[in-house]
């Protein structure tokens, strides 16, 4: 990892008011530019760089991250958890219904207009989940079997 991006990471740590530790700096980065990812795989990714880390460590800097608002966490149907660092503006994920590659798309009004619903119901809202489901340009390319 560059010494830029530790400095960065600390930074984000701190602003959120967590403290800088080697498990959550590892957990940002295998995240980072990789997507959506289920727990498992960023386990073996920060095992790679902190081997005596275990799985349940890896769940807790999850929860912590993503409560201090450095990750988001999606739940597609039908799939583990997925984490991204991509927070903070409400966007929304593709799904291929094949293959389960999962896409960030921008909210498709360019506002997010899912937050206003016609009756609230009293709540305040605060965030909204569309998930769109269908095939991958790779999946539909495929000859069918």
């Amino acid at each position: 990892m560059e010494h830029g991006m530790a400095t960065d990471e600390a930074e984000r740590l701190r602003a959120v008011g967590l403290k800088v530790t080697a498990p959550r700096k590892a957990v940002l980065a295998a995240l980072d530019g990789h997507g959506h990812l289920d727990a498992d795989t960023v386990f073996e990714r920060v095992r790679g760089e902190l081997p005596t880390t275990s799985l349940q460590a890896v769940y807790g800097v999850l929860a912590a991250l993503t409560g201090a608002g450095l990750l988001r966490r999606i739940e597609p149907a039908g799939s583990p958890a997925l984490y991204e660092r991509r927070t903070g503006d409400n966007h929304h994920h593709l799904v291929c219904t094949k293959c389960h590659t999962v896409a960030d798309v921008d909210c498709v009004v360019g506002q997010p207009p899912c937050l206003e619903p016609a009756d609230a119901g009293g709540f305040t809202i605060h965030t909204a989940e569309v998930t769109f489901w269908g095939l991958c340009e790779s999946c539909r390319s495929e000859p069918a079997a």
